[in-house]
């Protein structure tokens, strides 16, 4: 067995060498960290760091164009935002997008399509009610500004 001496190795001749590396693992370190983060949190990462920040959910095919408006609204606005447009019935959707630990989720109807707002939820099923695009997208950056 090689005895170790500072930077070299004494192997069993008696002579020193010195070692080389065969294997860097700086990839593998930064997936460590991330699969620390992500169980740290349960899943259920903070707004700034989730790589999905908000999800917008349509109830019926009639408001897929306003979707779309508030889709991009919010990701102008710098955030990563998941447009679902399926034809699923809403309760599925939001089950769905709850299970995937979101921080937000937009249900878009005729009524919030008519009134220009969204209803929304935030994770863990909190009913947030429904109020404007402008007030939501103040609530998401002071959520970003504050790292919550």
């Amino acid at each position: 067995m090689p005895e170790r001496l500072g930077a070299e190795f004494v192997n069993e001749a008696g002579e020193r060498q010195t070692p080389i590396m065969l294997h860097r693992a700086i990839v593998g370190s930064l997936e460590r960290f991330i699969g620390i983060l992500i169980e740290q949190h349960a899943g259920a990462l903070p707004t700034w760091l989730a790589p999905e920040q908000v999800s917008v959910l349509t109830i019926t095919d009639s408001q897929a164009d306003y979707a779309r408006e508030v889709a991009k609204t919010l990701q102008n606005q710098g955030l990563r935002v998941n447009l679902d447009l399926r034809n699923e019935k809403i309760t599925y959707k939001i089950r769905e997008h709850s299970l995937q630990k979101l921080p937000y989720i937009l249900v878009v109807g005729d009524k919030e399509k008519a009134a220009g707002a969204v209803a929304v939820r935030a994770r863990g099923n909190k009913d947030l009610g429904v109020m404007s695009l402008e007030a939501f997208a103040q609530q998401i950056a002071s959520d970003i500004a504050q790292k919550a």
